[in-house]
């Protein structure tokens, strides 16, 4: 008997034949294309989607096809051709082909991981994995959650999700083949059932920020650790950022100090902004109206914010959607904002965080002054000197004003801590090419641990020059910059 599923959906149970094999109970969703079967026959069969050959009713099973139309029954046995993909044998002497070896060290010889396939208008969850996957810290963080492990305070849906990224995870460092993330998919939007949108039978493409958003938020839930009588957040440790916000009324001179956490600094993009620089800056600076006590009535409020502390891995979304009521929907801002393969936000930190900053943003000039082949300043070694001192006697800080933590990058011989300069390396640059953030199509362009770039587009990974990396600024329709992942630059202190 057939399932019934969300969204009037059903589930129906196939068995497939394919050579000398057959697979037995073989889930099909049909809220889902004939695409997404066959992506989870590779798994079985290894024979790629392009290669299947699937006898049905009428002819051959087409990739976009309606399942009712098709007419496959419960228990149905369907016929499957096509050849899985060869790994081509070396001779018993000889030299060791990268095909011959097993899967995992396969990955490593290619240099990248695999690619992720498009299940239906997906390339924005795609591409956010792919970013996301790029941090070791969080690999790390998801390989110690226990499957078993949910806490009372964490919802089912949150262990779910938490567990479906670290399998996929796994899944994509295991495999040069393209994975298909089924199950990472399936519970997304059973968390978040805006991803689960029809139009017309068909998955309607979503806006990857939210998805980046959404996922981060429920990690930030569920990888914590407890440390002494506070709770520490993986996620937060790596991505979040403090803001320390003055907010003031020009007309009754009152004033008022606020700290906030986010995951994200926003480019604001206008006329005036040609550089990711210059769009922080307006980013930190807003207007809000509400009610002044003083007046006793509504008034305009000033907000103007400073960071106050810095992550591992800082993520800036470029504000180019809108809402634009003639056509009722989210318009895109396709005017050109330059972006810098190397981010300084000293300018951007409160004065307490930049003090904090100095010791440790001289001892890298040192140090990269030395490679060039010129002498450390005297300055810097007294000032250095007297810093130690000073975080002794405070506790040790990672430059954030935060307890240092027990990352893998931290742990040093010299039993030094590694401090956080305020200067950023470009990691990773999720894009969008088309004109709404609901259509189009977003990529991700991500640097490996060998220092090259790949683009991963959906199945697809591709080799990209460094240099390109900072072309995709806008100002066409060509792929542009919606969100860039920039790595902390730190030094041993």
């Amino acid at each position: 008997m057939a399932d019934s599923g969300n969204n009037g959906a059903q589930t129906l149970r196939v068995s497939v034949k394919w050579q000398k094999k057959v697979f037995p109970e073989v889930e099909i969703d049909t809220s889902q294309t004939p695409y997404v079967f066959k992506c989870q026959l590779y798994d079985l069969t290894g024979v790629p989607p392009e290669r299947q050959k699937i006898m049905v009713k009428g002819g051959l099973l087409k990739d976009d096809a309606e399942w009712a139309t098709v007419g496959v029954k419960e228990g149905q046995r369907l016929m499957m051709m096509g050849t899985a993909d060869e790994i081509v044998k070396a001779p018993e002497k000889g030299p060791v082909f990268v095909e011959d070896l097993p899967e995992e060290d396969q990955v490593v010889a290619v240099g990248h991981s695999a690619g992720l396939f498009n299940l239906g208008n997906t390339c924005y969850m795609n591409s956010t994995i792919q970013c996301l996957h790029s941090v070791p810290e969080l690999k790390s963080a998801l390989l110690e959650y226990s499957q078993s492990g949910r806490t009372n305070e964490l919802d089912q849906t949150s262990h779910l999700l938490t567990v479906a990224t670290k399998d996929l995870f796994s899944d994509l460092d295991k495999n040069v083949k393209p994975v298909a993330p089924m199950q990472f998919w399936m519970v997304l939007r059973k968390k978040f059932p805006q991803f689960g949108q029809l139009h017309n039978g068909s998955f309607m493409q979503q806006d990857a920020e939210e998805c980046w958003t959404q996922l981060l938020y429920t990690l930030s839930q569920s990888l914590t650790s407890s440390s002494t009588s506070e709770k520490l957040s993986a996620v937060k440790r790596l991505f979040g950022i403090e803001l320390a916000s003055r907010v003031y009324c020009q007309e009754s001179s009152e004033e008022s100090t606020d700290v906030e956490s986010t995951f994200a600094l926003k480019c604001h993009i206008s006329h005036e902004v040609n550089h990711l620089h210059e769009g922080l800056k307006h980013g930190l600076k807003s207007e809000l109206e509400k009610n002044s006590p003083a007046l006793g009535r509504s008034a305009v409020y000033l907000k103007e914010s400073r960071i106050s502390g810095l992550p591992r891995y800082l993520t800036i979304q470029f504000v180019r959607f809108f809402w634009k009521r003639e056509s009722n929907q989210k318009a895109k801002i396709l005017r050109k904002v330059d972006y810098p393969l190397e981010l300084d936000i000293f300018d951007l930190c409160s004065d307490e965080l930049k003090k904090k900053l100095e010791v440790p943003r001289q001892v890298l000039r040192d140090e990269e002054g030395k490679k060039l082949g010129l002498k450390p300043s005297d300055k810097s070694s007294s000032s250095k000197d007297n810093d130690v001192k000073m975080l002794d006697a405070e506790g040790s800080s990672n430059g954030s004003g935060e307890p240092s933590t027990g990352t893998s990058e931290e742990v040093v011989p010299s039993e030094k801590e590694m401090h956080l300069t305020g200067v950023y390396d470009l990691v990773a640059v999720l894009t969008h090419k088309g004109r709404s953030a609901d259509s189009g199509h977003y990529v991700a362009w991500v640097k490996q641990d060998n220092g090259k770039w790949i683009e991963f587009d959906d199945d697809n990974p591709i080799p990209q020059r460094g240099e390109d990396i900072v072309k995709l600024s806008g100002g066409g329709d060509w792929h542009m910059a919606y969100i860039c992942m920039y790595k902390a630059r730190t030094t041993p202190m």
